[in-house]
């Protein structure tokens, strides 16, 4: 039936017909199916099956079926593969700040058995998959099904050169852990653009990999959630403005990170006041350590293009006089009522830490109390750290909200205390407020009340001040390389 609607080996073809589905709503697409037997179930299961959430890829499969007329499948050449072209359907959503694409786009497994044979990048089954692809965009609305949910944007999309440049870095250094035995210890937070994310219906499968008898997690190469958010607002939506890249064009750089430290670098023992005063710069400015490496990478704005399509943190780190960080790491409050619904595989904590590589930008005190930079360093949280110490403040913050157990007592001199996870019990990170004051309070879950202790008072036991996650500041500083702390 196929070959009457496009022509499977014309990618502008099947374009221009997928473009026909722009207006349409899933459940139209499915009632204008082109092939009964191709869907071939009575249509109550069939919309009922697609309608479900945890059935992954089911709205990408019905586009195949019934939009595009051939079988959903699993098979490793492309969907068109007269045309080269692979077909990619993913949900896209809009908040407060505008749009954002609702998740990584998962290209395909990887066998680590296999990966490891390919001669290269371009020449890897990888690059098969995602060298031209058919993006199909649509908005997924919070309780509302997908089903009823409409096409809105569908376009043929190869990285461009640029992103080319860094997708293969961090190919590269996927294959290399995996060549170094270590398949176990990759992390999305590895790498910039190109992630090798998690793909499990159980958290506890596990895969054999070439060059250790440890077992490591099914993963799969996947395109970020930042670069995807990425490619909606900048090359799919029509009339959006670019962030400023830090690689201009007609610079060749190999390594992005490396070039980004060593720029970074030739501020190297200027003090605050100093680098300020040489980008015209107030120097009372919160960020004024972020906003400093930012112009130093030759960027006029606190935002660059390569570190929005990474979804890198900028993080300033300040060194005192006596060797230590005098801050600990903060992250957003928690959401007591989203926080208990979650499980450490869904916990936005968890995979916040497993995705986001950070830029640490650090200054040093000197003996005059002023803040030099001493560098940069690129991050991410490693395997054993996260699933260790980080799970574990996690799981007790979880169960501690999830039931009820939230207590407040008074210590010795009478301050309010609470029973949540303490940087004194942890090396990596801990649970403490994160709000205006004690009065700046989040709801608790449905059902669940404060427990208060011998001569506590609280106005509304179903609300706690606010608390977020930290990471340690002796952890963070443990991190940083030897070179940063001299």
């Amino acid at each position: 039936m196929s070959h009457y609607l496009y022509d499977e080996a014309d990618p502008i073809s099947i374009e221009n017909y997928g473009k026909k589905m722009i207006g349409k709503t899933m459940r139209q697409i499915y009632e204008d199916r082109v092939d009964d037997e191709i869907v071939g179930e009575e249509k109550s299961a069939y919309v009922a099956n697609h309608e479900n959430k945890k059935y992954k890829g089911g709205i990408g499969n019905l586009i195949e079926e019934c939009w595009f007329g051939y079988r959903a499948n699993s098979d490793a050449e492309a969907d068109f593969p007269k045309a080269g072209v692979e077909l990619k359907v993913t949900p896209y959503l809009k908040n407060k700040r505008g749009f954002r694409a609702k998740e990584r786009l998962v290209l395909t497994m990887i066998n680590y058995m296999e990966v490891v044979k390919e001669k290269d990048f371009k020449h890897s089954h990888l690059w098969d998959k995602a060298q031209l692809m058919l993006l199909v965009w649509y908005l997924h609305i919070s309780g509302q099904s997908d089903m009823d949910s409409t096409v809105d944007y569908v376009h043929l999309f190869t990285p461009p050169e640029e992103d080319l440049r860094i997708i293969q870095n961090d190919y590269d250094k996927i294959i290399g852990k995996i060549r170094a035995g270590k398949a176990h210890e990759l992390s999305e937070g590895d790498t910039l653009y190109l992630g090798a994310c998690t793909k499990s219906a159980s958290s506890k499968n596990r895969r054999q990999q070439p060059y250790s008898e440890i077992p490591a997690k099914p993963r799969a190469f996947s395109f970020k959630n930042s670069y995807m958010t990425y490619v909606l607002l900048h090359y799919i939506m029509p009339g959006r403005k670019t962030y400023e890249p830090i690689i201009k064009s007609g610079v060749g750089v190999s390594d992005f990170e490396q070039y980004v430290m060593n720029q970074i670098a030739m501020g190297r023992g200027k003090s605050i006041e100093e680098l300020a005063g040489q980008f015209g710069i107030q120097t009372k400015s919160k960020n004024i350590g972020a906003v400093l490496a930012y112009r130093l990478l030759g960027v006029k704005s606190n935002q660059c293009e390569e570190f929005e399509k990474a979804g890198i943190a900028v993080k300033t780190i300040r060194i005192m006089k006596n060797g230590k960080i005098k801050e600990n790491m903060s992250f957003p409050p928690i959401r007591y009522t989203e926080l208990a619904k979650e499980t450490w595989e869904t916990s936005f904590f968890g995979n916040y830490l497993a995705d986001t590589r950070f830029l640490f930008v650090v200054y040093r005190e000197d003996e005059e109390g002023k803040f030099r930079l001493q560098g940069a360093q690129f991050w991410n949280i490693p395997t054993e750290d996260l699933e260790g110490d980080v799970r574990s403040v996690w799981q007790e913050t979880h169960d501690i909200i999830s039931q009820g157990r939230l207590m407040i007592n008074k210590d010795d001199r009478g301050r309010y205390i609470n029973n949540l996870p303490k940087k004194v019990n942890h090396p990596v990170s801990h649970v403490r407020p994160h709000g205006r004051d004690r009065n700046d309070v989040a709801s608790l879950p449905e059902g669940t009340h404060i427990k208060l202790g011998p001569g506590v008072t609280w106005d509304d036991d179903t609300t706690y001040t606010k608390q977020c996650f930290w990471l340690n500041n002796d952890y963070i500083l443990n991190q940083l390389k030897p070179e940063l702390k001299e």
